[in-house]
């Protein structure tokens, strides 16, 4: 049984990965916080296989909570799970540590084969894929 501790400052996110995530019986959602602080708290507590971190949370972010994970013990696998699609933060997510990345508006897709990638031992920073550019008026 894979035990994931999910982390995001909105409930209805939260809810929304546990749906996701409810079609795999071998996966448990063992926690969830509300913040980055108590992502922390709960991995250090419930020492999940994976832990999946939004990026922008109240009192501590999700960059933040994965480098004081990484600290306590640095074998976790740490999926961010985020609305921002640059570059940059694809870069510090790398260097944060981090295992995985996965863009909220791709979830329905892509979380399960991340997750599948990060309990198998693997990354997953799949390439974001590009948008139809906007047409205005003829």
């Amino acid at each position: 049984m894979a035990r994931i501790l999910i982390a995001d400052d909105h409930e209805i996110v939260r809810h929304g990965i546990r749906m996701i995530l409810q079609g795999r019986p071998e996966w448990e959602i063992c926690g969830e916080a509300n913040d980055g602080r108590e992502a922390v708290q709960l991995a250090k507590e419930l020492n999940p296989d994976v832990i999946i971190l939004d990026v922008s949370m109240p009192v501590l972010g999700g960059l933040g909570a994965a480098d004081d994970i990484l600290r306590i013990n640095p074998k976790s696998k740490i999926l961010i799970f985020t609305m921002d699609e640059s570059k940059t933060l694809r870069m510090l997510v790398q260097k944060c540590g981090a295992r995985g990345f996965v863009v909220k508006s791709q979830a329905s897709a892509l979380l399960v084969e991340a997750l599948d990638r990060l309990l198998a031992g693997d990354t997953f920073f799949k390439p974001i894929e590009a948008t139809q550019p906007m047409l205005g008026p003829a």
